[in-house]
């Protein structure tokens, strides 16, 4: 009873804190799907990431409101000034102007289709929003999400251009530093990055890599 008791209070301090959030409500104003749209607009105007013209691929997009986001920045939907291209293992429901492959990103059957979807085209800017279902043991959870970054700058290595732009979901704690050194190793500019959005109890952070240092 005690357990059940405890799950409840938990669930009414969630629901409590989702439905004060204002970034959720600023989400249901402009017509954003999660909140997290908030995240990847705070690191962009920060930095100065997306421009009108570019090619970005989104993994793990699902439900979408990084998607929407970069359709925003890069023109109007439909418009032909810039691409998207994005993955998640989850459903998406369709965003005008950007192109959706459902699968597993480590699947290299479905890897192989989002890189065919882009023929050999290089990349200006990937985004990776992708996070692990949570055990709940926070080394384990930390493992997970450190194997979801690597294989983030492994497609980034291979596709981006050499001025290319990659941003990562990371969390604080074990493997962390770990990650900010595999960006130093490969990227002339690195920047780890706390939006206000992200919550400050959440061990979620992201870390920016700014161009390619020659091979």
């Amino acid at each position: 009873m005690s357990s059940r008791r405890g799950s409840r209070k938990v669930n009414r301090a969630w629901l409590h804190d989702h439905v004060t959030d204002p970034y959720v409500r600023r989400a249901q104003i402009d017509g954003y799907r999660s909140r997290a749209a908030y995240k990847l607009r705070e690191i962009d105007e920060t930095l100065g990431l997306i421009r009108p013209g570019q090619t970005v691929v989104d993994l793990g997009s699902a439900p979408g409101a990084w998607s929407q986001y970069l359709r925003r920045r890069l023109g109007a939907a439909g418009a032909t000034d810039g691409r998207i291209v994005a993955l998640d293992l989850l459903p998406m429901a369709p965003v005008d102007g950007v192109e959706f492959i459902q699968g597993d990103f480590r699947d290299t059957a479905v890897l192989a289709q989002l890189q065919a979807r882009l023929g050999g085209a290089a990349v200006d800017v990937v985004v990776s929003d992708m996070a692990p279902n949570l055990s709940g043991v926070a080394p384990a959870d930390a493992a997970r999400m450190a194997h979801l970054a690597e294989l983030a700058v492994d497609f980034a290595l291979a596709h981006l251009k050499p001025q290319g732009v990659l941003v990562c979901k990371a969390f604080h704690g074990s493997g962390y530093s770990q990650l900010v050194r595999l960006f130093k190793d490969h990227f002339r500019v690195v920047k780890p990055f706390k939006p206000k959005a992200s919550r400050d109890r959440s061990a979620e952070t992201f870390v920016v890599g700014i161009g390619l240092k020659q091979a």
